[in-house]
């Protein structure tokens, strides 16, 4: 079966207290806002505590366009997404060169040729990889790209296959867009960069650490495209996102958990890891109620959204980053988050400590 091998996720150097990103926002938005004191409390409900940023505070305040915002996604997302990289190589005890396939994650800007092009160049990988760059998923993509790699890696006994999820939310701030969903996502997102590695059948995983993939779903909901997404404008990336999220998983979720899980043979009793997507603390509790989950099942979940913010596509990936490294159940596991279209994506996991 496919197996995690390593994974690793980059802590940016301009992490910043919540508190300072709502007194920012207060200041931005307050002339075209006249009752600004009401919406506050947006800030607070998101249960944030620290945002994970590329820029400093101050970068956001300032008027910069589509194409200044790109090169600097450019530029940092094939530096920091080097780091991640060159850690999980170390940390799986493998040469580069043995790397057989990259999927590269990321719907925050855009890059012809891709990421990942540039990253094989960088870091001189090999020549022949197999590259699959993945553009839209938005939050979904995590999950996504994991059961791709694993697939990949299922087809192939010798496959070591690299995934990267890569977006800086924060560079797609539109400076003079004064509208509510560009306020609500000026509480909610922020930047991160997370890479692993599956590896196939023919690769001794010596790390103790048993994370194994069994099967995975996706699904789109009909006629709901106007739920999550971008608009593209002349000015750069306008965030798009329904507030009806939280009732589309509320009457959804279960039913598609359930039938995922029965083709498996259990049961939503049998899953003691859960690995969910922090969409965002109402998108939390819909998860709570629907799967009837207590709410310590997802305290790696929680902790990752109130130490980073929504990530979107590496956030979940975070999340698996620390059961990872600090410890999981033995039993299975269960990925999932949703993104545009709107979507679902689930993965099965085996996982054991030896």
């Amino acid at each position: 079966m496919p197996s995690l091998v390593a994974i690793s996720k980059i802590d940016f150097p301009y992490k910043t207290d919540q508190h300072e990103v709502k007194q920012c926002a207060r200041k931005l938005f307050a002339p075209s806002f006249p009752a600004i004191e009401k919406m506050m409390h947006i800030f607070d409900n998101t249960e944030i505590k620290t945002r994970n940023f590329c820029k400093p505070l101050s970068y956001y305040s300032e008027v910069n366009t589509f194409q200044e915002q790109n090169k600097e996604y450019i530029r940092i997302v094939l530096e920091y997404s080097v780091k991640a990289i060159e850690k999980c190589i170390a940390d799986a005890g493998i040469s580069k060169e043995k790397i057989t396939d990259i999927l590269f994650l990321s719907t925050t800007g855009l890059a012809t040729p891709s990421l990942d092009a540039l990253i094989i160049n960088k870091m001189r990988l090999n020549q022949n990889i197999c590259r699959y760059p993945v553009f839209g998923l938005g939050c979904a993509a995590g999950v996504a790209g994991y059961a791709k790699a694993s697939i990949l890696a299922k087809g192939n006994p010798d496959a070591l296959v690299l995934v990267v999820a890569a977006e800086l939310c924060s560079l797609t701030f539109l400076r003079n867009d004064f509208s509510k969903s560009n306020f609500v996502g000026s509480s909610l997102f922020a930047d991160g960069i997370s890479a692993c590695i599956i590896s196939g059948d023919n690769h001794i995983n010596s790390t103790g650490t048993e994370i194994n993939f069994l099967g995975s779903q996706s699904k789109l909901y009909f006629d709901t495209e106007d739920v999550m997404g971008w608009e593209f404008l002349d000015k750069g990336f306008k965030v798009l996102f329904s507030q009806d999220i939280p009732e589309i998983i509320s009457g959804n979720i279960q039913k598609d958990v359930i039938t995922f899980l029965e083709k498996h043979q259990l049961t939503i009793a049998d899953i003691s890891n859960f690995i969910f997507h922090p969409g965002g603390k109402k998108v939390l509790n819909a998860y709570e109620e629907a799967l009837s989950i207590d709410v310590n099942d997802l305290k790696n979940t929680i902790d990752i959204m109130t130490e980073y913010g929504n990530m979107s596509s590496p956030t979940v990936l975070y999340v698996m980053e620390k059961f990872f490294t600090q410890g999981f159940k033995n039993g299975y596991g269960l990925m999932l988050s949703m993104g545009p279209g709107f979507s679902s994506e689930m993965v099965l996991l085996k996982m054991s400590k030896r």
